[in-house]
């Protein structure tokens, strides 16, 4: 292939990037618009040329029949020993290219939509230079050759995810939220470059293709060390997740996700459903076959996605705010994905055989990508109409927003997983896994799919037909410019689970046929049905049932409705413990032991000086009148000393 499509696919963001930064200033909204559009645009264009190039080129089928994995170049940056060198460059494998198409497809729709979102708003160029920052940090973190280059874009990613969020820069929440994301990632990804700096010592290489190509290999080279009961190489994949659980919000690293709907409705779109967060999946995707050769830590994703997937399904059932509602859900959903390549884990017969958990990972990340992109877009599509985040002030809308109604529907009904929608077909594949897995988890993630129906149709039914508010001004479909995006991911949406997609996106270079389970399908279909019904039961039009549930379990929604306190317990740790405990101690003992210890040397050194002072006064009588008494001193004790 060509080095020149891929280059431009990074390059152009780039340059919209720097351009819109230095001489956005001096453009109309307009024009930067039109040119953040048409930049992301034309990387559309070319990122679809290259994905579908590599699916269906005859030049990317090796002689053993299957598709190649392709480094189409790669520039040494840094090179620390012969073999541990740092590269940039771009990878091919069928789930870069998938991300190429599922990244720029859905920053098109963003940058389209926020033309008639953002219109007028103070700050529009800068906003959509920062969109384009980040369209070229996800870009480059997953055609990246080695995990140092993922690393380096992945913390590209967290600083425009900072400036994103932070966008509304005068308002104290927005400033705070994107602190708040900058912060919690930044301690996951200290885990992630000490585990890249363990990992890469004993291997001696940050090379994706080295260590995938025979992970057997990776395991022989830590020589069996072993650390605190546990070996090297379980330590080093555990703290390469501990980033991944940063960026996907897994718990309990989560707490950064819901204040970051702080962000302009668009960028929770683009980052908080369809892209960042998927980056924590797209990395142990990625060294997959690295996490196959070690049970106990994949075991632990399997843990840690399971108890967050639960968890924030159970607290969306409690929110007001439709972002925050759909914030939890993105949340359970990468968990879902994130279970799903636990479940296909090394020693675990046929799952493992078959790739069925990898390969429904990421069918339900390229499926959830555009569903839960609809959502979002089609939460500030309401937004705009109502001027208010709380479903408290909606009801009844869909007699106002047609297209917005049957929109969110069909993003409902998907994520729920109902047939023909494309949510069914991925997520009948993670259930498909879990139950293969094991009986408990599969029941378990039934219960989180069932969690999700409600939740969603429970928001469904308040937002479009709960009793009408009184309106200021009555509410009406978006502008053009943001109905086409929403139009375009229902479609997608409703078409996606049909895509041959085992046949391009392969396991172990080997193609997957996406297939129905029938006994888990038919199960997993009654319970969100049945889920749904009752949603509609309680929600569908004012009535006293919500009321009484939550009268029925006051704490239960107490703690859901506080998403069970994770906020009060860190701002505990660290204001009461840390700051209050430890920090003020430490602080009184620097600035009255340490300090005044140095201060009182620093005062008698200056009192003794002021003492001593006079006797350099310049006059030479007086040096004499010193000398002479001096020497009849010295006389007088040698003297003494004598005798």
């Amino acid at each position: 292939m060509e080095s020149t499509l891929p280059i431009l696919i990074l390059a152009i963001p780039l340059t919209m990037f720097l351009l819109l930064g230095i001489a956005g200033c001096k453009m109309s909204h307009k024009l930067a618009g039109f040119l953040g559009i048409a930049g992301m645009g034309t990387t559309l264009v070319l990122s679809y040329i290259t994905a579908l190039t590599y699916f269906f080129g005859p030049e990317f089928i090796g002689a053993d029949g299957l598709r190649e994995q392709v480094t189409v170049f790669n520039w040494e940056w840094l090179a620390f020993t012969e073999n541990l060198v740092i590269s940039l460059g771009f990878f091919l494998d069928p789930i870069s290219a998938m991300m190429l198409i599922v990244i720029t497809t859905i920053s098109f729709m963003v940058h389209l939509y926020s033309l008639g979102y953002m219109e007028g708003e103070r700050g529009f160029q800068r906003y959509y230079a920062f969109l384009s920052l980040f369209s070229f940090s996800m870009l480059g973190l997953v055609v990246a050759t080695n995990i140092f280059q993922m690393y380096i874009f992945w913390e590209l990613v967290g600083a425009s995810s900072y400036l994103l969020i932070g966008f509304y820069y005068r308002l104290h929440s927005a400033v705070s939220a994107s602190k708040k994301a900058f912060i919690v990632t930044r301690f996951a990804d200290l885990g992630f470059l000490i585990g890249i700096l363990v990992l890469s010592y004993y291997t001696q290489t940050f090379d994706f293709v080295k260590m995938t190509s025979d992970p057997s290999w990776v395991l022989a080279s830590t020589g069996g060390a072993t650390f605190m009961g546990a070996s090297v190489l379980t330590w080093a994949l555990v703290l390469i997740f501990t980033g991944g659980m940063g960026k996907s919000a897994m718990m309990p690293l989560h707490i950064w996700l819901p204040d970051a709907m702080e962000g302009p409705t668009p960028v929770s779109a683009l980052i908080h459903a369809a892209t960042m967060v998927v980056a924590g999946v797209f990395l142990v995707a990625r060294m997959f076959p690295v996490y196959m050769m070690e049970g106990s830590a994949t075991m632990i994703i399997v843990v840690v996605g399971a108890v967050t997937a639960f968890y924030a399904a159970m607290v969306a059932c409690a929110q007001i705010d439709i972002k925050r509602i759909l914030a939890f859900s993105t949340i359970s959903q990468i968990a879902f994905m994130m279970v799903s390549l636990g479940v296909a884990s090394e020693g675990h017969g046929e799952v493992a055989h078959h790739g069925l958990g990898y390969m429904a990972s990421m069918f339900h990340l390229f499926t959830h990508a555009m569903f839960k992109a609809l959502l979002f877009l089609g939460a500030g599509a309401l937004i705009h109409a109502v001027h208010s985040n709380n479903y408290t002030a909606m009801g009844g809308l869909r007699k106002y927003m047609p297209i917005t109604h049957w929109t969110f529907l069909i993003g409902c009904l998907a994520i729920a997983g109902i047939p023909p929608f494309s949510g069914f077909f991925s997520k009948d594949e993670i259930l498909a896994a879990c139950y293969a897995w094991s009986p408990f988890i599969g029941v378990w993630m039934s219960m989180v799919a069932a969690l999700t129906a409600f939740y969603m149709f429970r928001m469904y039914y308040l937002v479009f037909w709960w009793n009408e508010p009184h309106y200021h001004h009555t509410p009406h479909d978006a502008p053009l410019s943001m109905n086409i995006p929403l139009l375009f991911l229902a479609a997608v949406s409703c078409v996606a689970g049909f895509i041959p997609f085992g046949h391009f996106v392969t396991w172990n270079r080997m193609p997957y046929d996406i297939h129905i389970e029938l006994p888990v399908a038919i199960s997993s279909v009654v319970v969100a049905l049945v889920a749904i019904a009752l949603a509609r039961h309680m929600y569908i039009k004012e009535n006293p049932l919500p009321a009484k549930m939550k009268a029925a379990l006051p704490r239960l929604w107490d703690w859901c409705h506080h998403r069970f306190y994770w906020d009060e317990l860190y701002m505990f740790i660290t204001h009461r413990i840390i700051f209050n405990g430890i920090c003020r101690p430490l602080a009184w003992f620097d600035r009255h032991i340490i300090d005044g210890t140095m201060d009182s040397f620093a005062t008698v050194t200056n009192k003794a000086s002021e003492a001593i002072r006079p006797l350099q006064s310049g006059q030479v009588q007086m040096y004499v009148w010193y000398y002479l008494i001096g020497a009849l001193l010295l006389a007088g004790v040698t003297a003494v000393c004598v005798l």
